[in-house]
């Protein structure tokens, strides 16, 4: 019976550990399906004030975006071209929320760089990132910019660049979760997947 219990416990904690291992790779990931549910996690503001994301997803269809950080050029493009669509995005019913790791005066630093008028909120402890299955290990060259734009919160985590459709219950509609940091989808395509929900 010993023994039985023994081998129950070790095949739970490597249960557990696996769901708490974080992917070596971007490539790796396992993200929520197309579904699945938004978990409620709670963030920070650009204002450092506590956001319950649920409490955000609930008012408005969302558009969901996971970036790396404003100090990557690629996601400050994205979040301009997003920026640039902002109008016939709200005209389909749906608000844009960005998510990253950055802390919230880094958040504030982007959106006056970006002339961002739509919601960014901070995950520096990587818990939204983690809980939709999008956070993999950074690349050793990237761990100082990290630390710095979180102010030392996160180490080591970076988000695979995503986006999530969402209706106002938190489901997932949608998805489009890009590997390789440079590819990210057009804000044509986006419309015409958001005119397709109407």
């Amino acid at each position: 019976m010993k023994k039985i219990l023994l081998i129950f416990l070790a095949a739970f904690t490597f249960a557990v550990n696996a769901q708490n291992t974080i992917p070596q790779s971007a490539v790796d990931i396992a993200p929520l399906l197309i579904g699945e549910k938004i978990p409620n996690i709670t963030l920070k503001s650009s204002e450092n004030t506590d956001v319950n994301i649920s409490d955000l997803l609930k008012k408005k269809k969302t558009v969901l975006i996971f970036y790396r950080g404003g100090w990557c050029p690629f996601c400050n493009m994205h979040l301009q071209a997003l920026a640039e669509a902002e109008k016939q995005i709200l005209e389909l019913g749906y608000q844009i929320i960005a998510v990253s790791p950055d802390s919230p005066e880094n958040l504030k630093k982007t959106e006056e760089t970006d002339k961002l008028k739509y919601t960014l909120l901070s995950d520096s402890k990587g818990e939204l990132i983690k809980a939709v299955g999008i956070a993999y290990q950074a690349p050793e060259n990237y761990k100082s910019v990290i630390n710095v734009h979180s102010n030392g919160i996160n180490t080591s985590l970076l988000p695979v660049p995503s986006v999530f459709v969402l209706n106002n219950e938190s489901d997932i509609l949608f998805e489009y979760i890009a590997p390789d940091f440079k590819h990210r989808i057009s804000t044509e395509l986006l419309v015409s997947v958001l005119k397709n929900f109407k």
